[in-house]
């Protein structure tokens, strides 16, 4: 596990400020912490480098590109197998969005998005092939209220 690095409140802000659109300008987020652009961009390049900011992506609607089908497929091992095994292998399926290593009766979560029920099933025949995969359960997402929220950053003291 990596060591938390420290941030700041001007920190927290843009980070804050980009999580919700990373497409805004230094100069935008830059009036909104108090800072220069020059300011703003430096910040940026240093919690890029120390490994704060991992990309920057784009969001696309899984509706409107067909993917309207999601699960959430939790996955139990066989007992004999490490879960160091089989996660290589579900990384290798394109419709297994996440992948959660949990404590519990589970040993994986997995976020699957498809097209439609056939298609999740194809998914969950390739996932129980996988060697050391004993059992999974599925759940079908009716309506997704919201996800990939921001971060909720933790509370900063303000600076200066």
């Amino acid at each position: 596990m990596q060591a938390n690095i420290q941030l700041d409140a001007i920190d927290a802000g843009i980070l804050t400020a980009l999580s919700v659109d990373s497409r805004r300008s230094y100069a935008e987020v830059a009036g909104e912490v108090g800072l220069s652009t020059a300011a703003v961009h430096e910040r940026v390049r240093k919690m890029i480098e120390r490994g704060v900011i991992e990309r920057f992506a784009l969001r696309v609607d899984p509706e409107r590109v067909g993917l309207r089908f999601t699960a959430f497929v939790a996955i139990r091992n066989d007992g004999g197998a490490h879960c160091r095994d089989i996660a290589p292998r579900l990384r290798e399926l394109p419709e297994v969005l996440e992948l959660h290593s949990v404590a519990g009766e589970h040993d994986f979560l997995a976020k699957v998005r498809t097209t439609h029920a056939r298609a999740l099933e194809d998914v969950l025949y390739q996932i129980k092939a996988i060697p050391g995969v004993a059992r999974t359960t599925s759940t079908v997402v009716l309506n997704t209220e919201f996800e990939e929220r921001p971060l909720r950053l933790p509370a900063f003291d303000r600076v200066g």
